[in-house]
């Protein structure tokens, strides 16, 4: 079989190593067979409004390895118009000769590739999320690289707590999944670290920095995902309503939190919002491999015409698993995880 039209985008945010999938599957489909790549443009909007350009198996693709970002570029979609236009995507591939289409993103473009492969599309799904929270994948390409800037971030704000005798709050991202939180405050050698998955209560986090204190210690880092929430009566974060996609708007929980921690106990609180610091910049080397190896699984995929199926990592291979399993639920942090960051909590 040779001579295939594969189409590519990614949806959602953008993420380091997005770049690394679509010049592996270019350099492994037309290198292989010959095939034809055609990159849709801002994610399903280009497959909405069909918008798109061809990738070539040239220098200027070589060179996307190291590249953070998309060169098709990204967008977000309301999953309603998304669902109510289904049909207009399914016209653009039949205008473009598409005989495949491989959609790289996280749960919501995933989401809707399990509805194109339901009506009958030819999709393999690549797996992205700097959260980390797709499930039937031990890890996504992404995640590493945000891992490294938090951990980064954590080191440096070490030394300038300590020299002023400060608590210092770093709020990472981690809508409804405390990954990136819990390893980065593993990694950077957090004194808390608070996840969604786990609510927290203020008066707890209060006496917990107040015994380091009194043993001698200089300073507290607590690391914060952004949707991180405290328990009932603890305390009320400000209400940011719903955005167009669904989502609740976060308000800053880290500075909320500082502020009551202020209040409570008069200690001085700096808070450092990392926030799209951790999409940008250089893929790590990991997310590099990962990243390639999802793209080389994805075009092979489409060849052995294996299709409603998501390349994921189990263990050190990468296997296809069925979107509509990937689909049902996010990762989230199990609570044995949490337990073991737990032992160095104070």
């Amino acid at each position: 079989m040779g001579g295939m039209r594969i189409g590519v985008l990614t949806g959602g945010g953008d993420c380091p190593g997005l770049n690394a999938v679509i010049r592996a599957v270019v350099r492994t489909a037309n290198g292989r067979w010959g095939d034809a790549i055609v990159g849709f443009q801002d994610g399903w909007r280009g497959l909405l409004e069909d918008r798109k350009i061809q990738i070539f198996n040239d220098d200027r693709t070589d060179r996307l390895l190291a590249k953070g970002g998309t060169m098709l570029g990204t967008a977000r979609t309301n999953p309603d118009v998304l669902r109510a236009g289904l049909g207009r995507v399914k016209q653009t591939l039949d205008d473009n000769g598409i005989e495949a289409l491989i959609p790289i993103g996280g749960e919501g473009t995933l989401t809707a590739a399990s509805w194109l492969s339901d009506e009958g599309v030819p999709v393999v799904g690549v797996p992205k999320t700097i959260d980390n929270d797709i499930d039937c994948t031990d890890v996504t390409f992404g995640h590493d690289t945000a891992l490294a800037v938090a951990t980064e971030a954590i080191d440096r704000l070490h030394t300038t707590a300590e020299s002023h005798q400060r608590v210092m709050l770093v709020e990472v991202m981690g809508r409804h999944a405390g990954w990136i939180a819990l390893n980065a405050g593993i990694g950077g050698g957090a004194h808390l670290t608070l996840i969604p998955e786990v609510p927290f209560d203020v008066d707890e986090v209060c006496n917990m920095i107040k015994r380091r204190f009194q043993r001698g210690d200089k300073h507290f880092i607590c690391v914060v995902a952004e949707g991180a929430h405290p328990a009932p009566e603890s305390m009320t974060l400000r209400d940011g309503g719903i955005d167009e996609f669904g989502h609740v708007r976060f308000t800053g929980v880290a500075q909320q939190l500082g502020a009551e921690i202020e209040r409570r106990i008069g200690k001085e609180v700096r808070t450092t919002v990392l926030g799209h610091v951790q999409r940008g910049g250089q893929p790590t080397a990991y997310d590099r491999v990962l990243a390639t190896r999802f793209g080389v699984h994805a075009a092979e995929a489409v060849h052995a015409g294996r299709f409603g199926q998501m390349v994921a990592l189990h263990g050190t291979e990468i296997e296809l698993v069925p979107l509509s399993e990937a689909t049902k639920q996010l990762k989230l942090v199990p609570p044995d995880r949490y337990n073991e960051a737990a032992a160095f909590f104070g």
